[in-house]
């Protein structure tokens, strides 16, 4: 597996093959009798964005502690940039950036003395680090406020200087633990739009999030996870479309029923046959949580 990712990352397999960035090969995760990740195996592709969905405490986060070193698992396999992380953390890390659910920023610090600071403890050579550091605080949009302290930015501002703290040593591959966490919709938007950013610039990115509307705008592939357990992987497309494109959506004694179409032909005749008011709509990926888990979607962020 190391050799074989090395290799398809420097060019020696076919561009119609893009190198698996991240790999997990039946990890487990227990905390004594507590089972936080349990069997779950997937892949990511270079230069895809990958969507981990799911309720807080479903084991997302702990998925990501372990791919980026923080947590070892109790068994199983995990890889990052051609590198089996069990026993080559410095590798790894050199590798990776990664943007915490928690703000764990220098609060004290200016925006620019963060990145500084993030540099200098990446080894960034002192020729390239002014540099980069502009062409981040560019990128991100806080040019202005750089030399302002953190304790001053706004949620959506410092999550933006998150970001640019995680790719101060250029990485290839970047975590985002629940990246637009508590921010207002407007702010969590431009978010989308920077990670959109990163992401044709050729950035692999693999996030974490419980806002469905989040994973489906976003992600090329989403695995949904609950209960540690991967139970449903694919293109937003491929998860809606395995339950049928179209829903019939109405109100009953046991509250509200959904019921799913192949074809809007098939949907609008379903309709027509019941005596009370009904919706036609299209099928979305919280409809796939709702058939996997039994949860609808305001119950994830509650939790």
């Amino acid at each position: 597996m190391e050799e074989s990712s090395k290799n398809a990352g420097a060019g020696t397999c076919s561009q119609k093959q893009p190198a698996v960035m991240m790999e997990l090969k039946n990890v487990y995760k227990n905390y004594g009798r507590i089972t936080a990740v349990a069997g779950v195996s997937f892949q990511v592709m270079q230069g895809e964005i990958f969507g981990l969905l799911g309720p807080n405490g479903a084991g997302k986060t702990t998925t990501i502690r372990m791919l980026n070193t923080l947590t070892r698992p109790t068994t199983g396999e995990l890889y990052v940039a051609g590198y089996q992380v069990a026993g080559n953390q410095v590798e790894v890390k050199r590798r990776i950036g990664v943007v915490p659910q928690q703000n764990n920023l220098e609060k004290e610090l200016t925006g620019r003395e963060n990145l500084i600071l993030h540099a200098l403890l990446h080894k960034v050579p002192r020729s390239e680090r002014e540099k980069t550091i502009k062409e981040l605080l560019d990128y991100v949009g806080l040019s202005s406020r750089a030399d302002e302290r953190v304790q001053n930015y706004s949620g959506g501002m410092a999550r933006r200087l998150l970001i640019a703290r995680a790719l101060v040593h250029h990485p290839p591959v970047l975590f985002l633990d629940e990246p637009t966490i508590g921010l207002d919709p407007q702010t969590r938007r431009k978010i989308w739009d920077l990670i959109q950013l990163m992401n044709r610039d050729g950035m692999t990115v693999l996030l974490t999030t419980h806002y469905i509307e989040e994973a489906d705008s976003l992600c090329h592939r989403v695995g949904i996870i609950d209960h540690g357990r991967l139970i449903a992987l694919g293109t937003p497309a491929e998860l809606k479309e395995s339950l049928g494109k179209y829903c019939v959506e109405f109100l009953n004694k046991q509250g509200t029923e959904r019921c799913f179409f192949h074809s809007r032909s098939e949907a609008r005749d379903y309709a027509q046959e019941k005596d009370c008011d009904t919706v036609v709509r299209r099928t979305n990926l919280e409809d796939v949580f709702v058939e996997l888990t039994g949860r609808e979607a305001r119950e994830l962020a509650a939790k």
